[in-house]
């Protein structure tokens, strides 16, 4: 049987939503752009969503270097209003595939093209893969080295995993342009989990997501526990908005960090009811499971910092702390809020370097 033909470079296009990003935007590109000779025909687009940096002077001075790389404007600075915005204007005949990265990651020799070939061949909606967390100070390294695991991921497929197979979400990679138009594109009012939402439209559609575990990219950490922490209650928030526009039931591993963040706060209560009413035990009640948290916390540290021989990984646990509490905030609070209350509006919102959706609960 003969195969399907294989691509070229000129039916690819390559959308990098951006916003200040300038100490990751050159090697992203650059490692999108190495590996294949067709990328040497494939169309690369950086929107850009307002950046203050470099980030765009970096673009302009690359583009002398790759002739097909264009950079474009994003008002509304969303990377799920960015990307639209990139197929609604530059995507024409002969493009036939998406290929969406993130300024934040680094790509493997060939990554878009080899994503690109995988959905042709398989004939499936999307093609999506595997993320490896990476860090360079010490908190950044510590959180990369736990959010790989069940307890920081909650055992999501493609973080970490290393078994290909069709799956209900994954970190985008490569996207039908057909069923990307199908479904109506991203839902540009999400900042966050936008991905995962795209993701229950095309399923429900008929469309199939093919987890490429071959396929691993590089992400980068934040690296500092307050930007941490404010990805983590985005996503979290994020993760809920999608349940409630779909009236979803969600899964335990959504689950999860919400109820623990309730038990604590319900454990300090009652504690603290205990100790002004003079009851030791009540009190000691109430500190059971935040006791229990601190403990699963300080056995994270131990176990990173054995495992990777490294004093950085007793900084694990804290780091597990502020992806689980601020997630389980932002996943009450979009529960709890009203329907139609609109999110921040990010022009009012400090800038913040352009992510995917690394954590998938």
């Amino acid at each position: 049987m003969i195969g399907p033909a294989p691509l070229r470079g000129d039916e690819v296009l390559i959308v990098v939503p951006t916003l200040n990003e300038e100490a990751r935007i050159e090697p992203c590109l650059r490692s999108l752009m190495a590996g294949d000779a067709r990328l040497g025909c494939a169309d690369l687009v950086v929107v850009d969503g307002g950046s203050t940096d470099r980030t765009r002077e970096i673009v302009a001075r690359l583009g002398h270097e790759f002739p097909r790389l264009r950079l474009i404007d994003n008002p509304a600075r969303l990377q799920s209003a960015g990307i639209n915005l990139a197929v609604a204007t530059l995507a024409r005949p002969p493009h036939r595939v998406l290929l969406r990265a993130d300024a934040h990651a680094a790509y493997p020799p060939g990554y878009a093209m080899r994503a690109a070939d995988l959905l042709v061949a398989r004939g499936c909606a999307s093609v999506v893969v595997a993320m490896d967390a990476r860090g360079e100070g010490c908190f950044q390294r510590a959180a990369a080295w736990i959010v790989d695991t069940p307890l920081g991921s909650g055992g999501s497929a493609h973080r970490g995993g290393r078994r290909s197979a069709e799956v209900d979400h994954g970190h985008h990679a490569a996207i039908s342009l057909d069923w990307f138009r199908r479904v109506g594109g991203y839902d540009p009012a999400f900042s966050h989990n936008e991905d995962a939402e795209l993701d229950h439209r095309l399923r429900a559609a008929g469309g199939r997501i093919w987890l490429a575990a071959g396929l691993r990219v590089d992400y980068w950490m934040r690296p500092t526990p307050r930007a941490l922490a404010r990805q983590y209650w985005r996503y979290g928030r994020g993760r809920a908005r999608t349940l409630r526009k779909h009236a979803l039931r969600p899964r335990l591993r959504q689950v999860a960090p919400a109820v623990n963040l309730a038990l604590i706060a319900a454990g300090l209560a009652v504690a603290g009811a205990g100790v002004a009413a003079g009851s030791t035990p009540l009190a000691a009640l109430g500190l059971a499971w935040p006791l229990a948290y601190l403990a699963i916390l300080a056995l994270a540290s131990a176990w990173m910092a054995l495992r990777h021989r490294s004093p950085c990984g007793l900084m694990a646990g804290p780091a597990l702390a502020l992806m689980h509490l601020p997630w389980g905030a932002g996943f009450l609070g979009g529960l709890v809020i009203p329907p139609g209350t609109p999110l921040p509006s990010p022009h009012r919102a400090p800038p913040e370097p352009s992510e995917g959706s690394p954590h998938a609960r």
